[in-house]
C-alpha cells in the first residue's frame, strides 16, 4: 500500500515532465484543465494531494476541495504532515533495519563487528546484525585453497628474479620458483591480527626457502634434496605462522622449477656430464672391485687352509718322530750296544737305499780291482723292480771273488746274532 503512494507520488513527480520547475498561475481546476505542454505541475499542489491521500488512508479529514484557491487549513495541513514524516520514518526504519540481514554461504564464516571491535562469528545460512552504522559483517572464505607464489607469477615464464635467486651454503647463486598452498583455520586472527595476509604470507614463503637453502649445498638442493627442502619449508612456514597468529594453515609446497642461473647454465651443463662420467667410472670400479675381491678372497682362503694342513702336517710328525725317539731311548737303555747296532744298520741301509755307491769291507781281503760293479749294480736295480734306485746289494755265490763273499757273509751273520740277542733280551 505505501508502496504504491509513493509510486504514485514519485510518477507525478517525474523529472521528465515539462512542467517540473515552473509554478503554475491561476487556480487548481485551470492547472487541471491544462494540457501537458502548457506547463510543469505545481509542488504545493502536489504535496497537498499526498497529504490529503494519506489523510483519507488514515480516516483523518482535511478540506474537501484541495484547490489553490481555497487551501486546507493550517491545521489539517499540520497534522496530514505529521502523519506523513512519521509514514516515512517507518519506513525508512524498516529499510534500515532490513540492511542489517546478510546471507553467509556454505564453507564461508561471517565476522560481525560491534563499532569496529569483534562481536561473534556466524556460521553458514541467513544472519542479521545491527545495521550500520552499529555493527557491520564481513565474510571469510575458510575452505578456499589459497596460492602464494614465489620466483614466478601466473607462469614459471614470468620469473621474479628478485625472489628466486638464493645463496646456497657452498656459496653458489641457485634459482628456485615454487608454489605455497594454504587454508585458513581461524577468520578472527586471519582479518584482525595481521594486514596484507597474502603478502605476509608470500614473505614468510620466501623468508623460509631462503633459510632452507643457505643451510645445504647447491647439488643436494638441485638433485636428491628437493623434497627434503620442500618438506622443511612445509614445517618451517608453519611454525612463523603460528608465532604470527596469521591463523592460515599451510597444506602444500610444491617446487615448480630448480635450476642455476640462465648466465651459467651451459657450464653447469659441463660440470653435470663431467659428473655423470664421474659415477659411471665409479661403478665400473665399484663393479671391477665385486669381482676381483672375492677371488682374492677365495685363493687367500685356500693359502690358509693349505699353511694349516701343511703345519698339522709337520706337527704330527714332529710328535711322531718325538714318540719314536722316546721308544728308542727306552729301548737303548735296556740293550745299548744291540740298539746302538740296530740304529747304525738302519741308518746305513737307509743311506745306501737311496745311492749308487758300493761299500766294500776291505779288513777281510783287498777288493779286487776288476771287480764288475757296474754288473752288481744292475743286478740289485733289477731285483728291486725300480730304476734308477737299488736296495743292498746281494752278490750271487761264484760271481764274485771268494774274499769278497766271505766278507759279505760275515756282515750278514753278524746281523743274525744281532739280531738273535735283542730277540734273547725282549723274552727275558
Amino acid at each position: 500500500m505505501f508502496v504504491s503512494l509513493i509510486k504514485r507520488f514519485g510518477a507525478k513527480l517525474s523529472l521528465n515532465d515539462p512542467r517540473w520547475g515552473n509554478k503554475p498561475r491561476g487556480d487548481h481546476k485551470a492547472q487541471e484543465g491544462r494540457r501537458p505542454g502548457e506547463g510543469p505541475p505545481d509542488l504545493d499542489q502536489l504535496w497537498r494531494d499526498f497529504n490529503a491521500r494519506l489523510n483519507r488512508l488514515f480516516g483523518s479529514r482535511g478540506n474537501g476541495d484541495g484547490g489553490g484557491g481555497n487551501g486546507p487549513s493550517n491545521r489539517g495541513d499540520m497534522r496530514g504532515a505529521s502523519v506523513t514524516a512519521g509514514v516515512v520514518a517507518v519506513i525508512v526504519a524498516l529499510i534500515w533495519l532490513a540492511s542489517g540481514a546478510f546471507i553467509v554461504q556454505e564453507g564461508q564464516t561471517g565476522v560481525v563487528t560491534t563499532f569496529g571491535k569483534l562481536s561473534h562469528t556466524t556460521g553458514a545460512g541467513f544472519n542479521w546484525r545491527w545495521p550500520y552504522p552499529i555493527q557491520a559483517h564481513e565474510t571469510v572464505n575458510v575452505s578456499q585453497i589459497r596460492t602464494a607464489e614465489i620466483g614466478y607469477r601466473a607462469n614459471v615464464r614470468n620469473k621474479q628474479a628478485q625472489e628466486a635467486l638464493m645463496l646456497t651454503d657452498d656459496e653458489n647463486i641457485i634459482d628456485i620458483q615454487f608454489a605455497v598452498q594454504y587454508t585458513l583455520k581461524d577468520p578472527v586472527q586471519w582479518l584482525f591480527n595481521n594486514r596484507d595476509q597474502d603478502d605476509t604470507v608470500r614473505q614468510v614463503a620466501e623468508t623460509a626457502i631462503r633459510e632452507v637453502v643457505g643451510r645445504n649445498k647447491m647439488d643436494f638442493v638441485l638433485y636428491e634434496g628437493r623434497e627434503k627442502v620442500a618438506v622443511d619449508v612445509h614445517q618451517m612456514m608453519q611454525k612463523i605462522v603460528d608465532r604470527y597468529a596469521l591463523g592460515a594453515l599451510i597444506t602444500n609446497v610444491t617446487m615448480q622449477a630448480v635450476q642455476p642461473p640462465e648466465q651459467v647454465q651451459s657450464a653447469f651443463d659441463d660440470a653435470v656430464k663431467a659428473g655423470q662420467d664421474r659415477a659411471r667410472a665409479k661403478n665400473e670400479g665399484e663393479a671391477y672391485a665385486n669381482q676381483v675381491i672375492p677371488q682374492a678372497r677365495g685363493q687367500a682362503f685356500r693359502l690358509m687352509q693349505d699353511a694349516e694342513a701343511y703345519r698339522s702336517m709337520v706337527v704330527e710328525n714332529a710328535t711322531g718322530n718325538a714318540s719314536r725317539f722316546d721308544q728308542v731311548v727306552s729301548a737303548y737303555a735296556k740293550a745299548p750296544a744291540v740298539t746302538r747296532d740296530r740304529m747304525y744298520i738302519d741308518t746305513m741301509q737307509q743311506i745306501f737305499s737311496s745311492t749308487s755307491k758300493v761299500m766294500v769291507d776291505s779288513r777281510a781281503g783287498n777288493p779286487m780291482i776288476y771287480l764288475p760293479l757296474d754288473k752288481l749294480i744292475g743286478q740289485g736295480a733289477g731285483h728291486d723292480g725300480v730304476g734308477g734306485k737299488s736296495g743292498p746289494v746281494q752278490v750271487p755265490p761264484g760271481s764274485a771273488p771268494a774274499d769278497v763273499v766271505q766278507a759279505l757273509d760275515s756282515v750278514r751273520q753278524r746281523d743274525e746274532r744281532a739280531r738273535d740277542s735283542s730277540r734273547d733280551r725282549e723274552s727275558r
